[in-house]
């Protein structure tokens, strides 16, 4: 039950935000070629609340009418009257390929570093099979279902499935959906919810939201905002279950 009322209330979310919010997104053509993107977004204050914070992300992608092959990396920091307030780092990788027209097979790796959650290194791999509801000209849905292997490495000591642990390793069960819109010609929408049940401790699980909207100025420079939502039902002691992320900047584009 709290894992459905989760699933509803971050696709209610999902429904609310999308017009609005987002991660820019690279360009994706099936011609195989790889193209990039790079954000940056900053913000200082002085004064009464001496603050700051730095976000930087970058992707690239590589499509063809067969197969794609898509990676990001993202590094964020904020602090404020000189005590940090944000410290994470991350990198993925994904590859797809087609074995019919509806159908695809598909394998990932993910890194994450977040001090402030206490993460020291999570390590992430999967694999699966999916399929395109529908894809065109201007965009696609799909639905993936999968299995992988997450561990963890704490930065401090932290009780886990009732155990003080300094790493935990699960198999777990990776369900997703993802969807990509060109809303107007200088405007486009994409989104992905990821859903991890944890196969080592029943009930437990993760859950992964990122939305996009790119809004393109000129042919190569986008202004964007982004927002994304980390879920973890079991964190460790004294520790917030969830965690957001709202970004705004500019990205050049590299087609």
């Amino acid at each position: 039950m709290q894992c459905r009322t989760l699933i509803v209330t971050l696709t209610s979310a999902t429904a609310l935000i999308l017009p609005a919010l987002s991660h820019a997104q690279v360009t994706l053509k099936p011609d195989g070629q790889w193209r990039h993107l790079f954000t940056a977004g900053a913000n200082i204050s002085s004064g009464n609340n001496n603050a700051g914070s730095l976000n930087l992300s970058a992707e690239g992608a590589r499509q063809t009418d067969r197969d794609k092959w898509t990676w990001g990396a993202k590094a964020d920091r904020a602090r404020s009257s000189s005590v940090d307030t944000i410290e994470r780092y991350g990198l993925r990788t994904q590859y797809q390929r087609d074995f019919s027209v509806d159908w695809f097979g598909f394998g990932s790796g993910e890194w994450l570093r977040d001090k402030l959650a206490n993460i020291a290194n999570r390590t992430s791999v999967a694999s699966g099979v999916g399929r395109h509801i529908w894809r065109d000209e201007n965009g696609f849905f799909d639905l993936s279902v999968g299995l992988g292997y997450t561990y963890d490495r704490y930065v401090n000591s932290t009780d886990i499935s009732g155990e003080m642990r300094d790493r935990y390793g699960r198999l777990e069960l990776v369900l997703a959906e993802e969807s990509s819109h060109k809303l107007t010609q200088t405007t486009s929408l994409r989104q992905k919810f990821t859903l991890f049940p944890d196969l080592r401790d029943s009930g437990k699980y993760r859950a992964v939201l990122d939305t996009g909207l790119t809004v393109a100025m000129t042919q190569s420079m986008n202004l964007s905002a982004g927002l994304s939502y980390r879920y973890d039902s079991d964190p460790g002691s004294n520790l917030k279950k969830g965690d957001a992320m709202f970004v705004t900047g500019v990205s050049w584009r590299l087609d």
